[in-house]
């Protein structure tokens, strides 16, 4: 039995961002620390950080007074930014980078007079932020797109001052079927400068394709409701390999497997390599005779941590 490993995979850079502004926060202040959903998409990552002292909440009500809390890596509304003010808790921004760009080009379509089209899917914590931020800046209209036949049934007033953003976490293919769409229904359409889809999330399916000719399975570790993990199944089933998303060994399915065959693996953004480790542990022992290798280079970005804990870790370290 042979399995072979994607690189990269799991956490990206803005995803050991978000963890390492929670740790040190921990660190520095003490917890309880507040967490505003789901700092990652993890059940694992979430288990560790709360046994450590951090609370996640879904709701600013649920912070005490004067409290501190962390935006999540999705980002939120300016709504979310004034509720906290009010309630004088002490904010930590743990925005991924990334998202906080697609947040610059919302507000600036919005004060442009521009209606925004947001590839991506309703009710995702980075849309609803993404939303907001263009609401904020006083944008009239704004529509989510999530599909082709979305954007085919699409009607606008003002065709000629339109844009779009999109989901940091989609698919490729996925967003360039929808703009082309898009683009032949309304010509003057305006694209992001540069690419919204982040780097670690067209590495990584990038990755996956590039192993999925060679297996006869893969497994994509991450959670049901991650959607770069979710990307990433779709990527190998897209290139004609049959593909399960798990969010642990405990999930796989020996029945899944041949006993000469090749498994390919690899992770979401939000996974942690321990997560892998017990995956191919379990592996070897099925298949004693197990061959490993990997395919591909590991990323080597790193995004600092939000300023409010970087100041604090220096004023430490004096």
């Amino acid at each position: 039995m042979r399995v072979v490993l994607a690189n990269p995979r799991g956490f990206c850079a803005g995803v050991e961002r978000a963890i390492s502004t929670v740790e040190a926060a921990l660190e520095q202040f003490g917890g309880p620390i507040y967490v505003r959903h789901e700092i990652v998409h993890n059940r694992h990552v979430l288990a560790a950080l709360t046994r450590r002292g951090a609370v996640f909440v879904e709701d600013l009500q649920d912070v005490p007074l004067g409290a501190r809390v962390i935006f999540s890596a999705h980002g939120v509304a300016p709504t979310a930014w004034r509720e906290a003010r009010a309630r004088a808790l002490k904010i930590i921004d743990a925005t991924c980078p990334l998202v906080t760009k697609v947040h610059l080009e919302a507000v600036a379509h919005a004060r442009a007079g521009r209606t925004l089209l947001v590839i991506g899917h309703r009710g995702h914590p980075e849309v609803v932020g993404t939303v907001g931020q263009y609401l904020g800046a006083g944008g009239a209209r704004i529509e989510v797109i999530e599909d082709r036949a979305m954007a085919e049934k699409l009607v606008v007033d003002g065709p000629e001052q339109i844009a779009y953003v999109t989901q940091t976490t989609l698919s490729a293919d996925y967003v360039a079927g929808v703009v082309v769409t898009l683009q032949r229904k309304f010509p003057r359409l305006l694209a992001p400068h540069r690419e919204d889809i982040c780097y670690a999330t067209s590495n990584r399916q990038r990755a996956v394709q590039a192993i999925a000719g060679r297996c006869d399975v893969v497994i994509v570790i991450g959670a049901d409701h991650s959607s770069n993990s979710a990307r990433l199944c779709e990527v190998a089933q897209a290139a004609g390999v049959a593909a399960y998303l798990v969010d642990s060994d405990e999930k796989v399915d020996r029945a899944w497997f041949r006993n000469d065959g090749t498994i390919g693996v690899t992770s979401g953004a939000s996974v942690p390599e321990v997560l892998v480790e017990g995956l191919l542990a379990k592996f070897r022992r099925w298949w004693p005779d197990l061959v490993e290798e990997t395919l591909g280079e590991p990323e080597k970005l790193h995004f600092r941590v939000p300023r409010e804990v970087d100041r604090a870790a220096s004023g430490r370290s004096r």
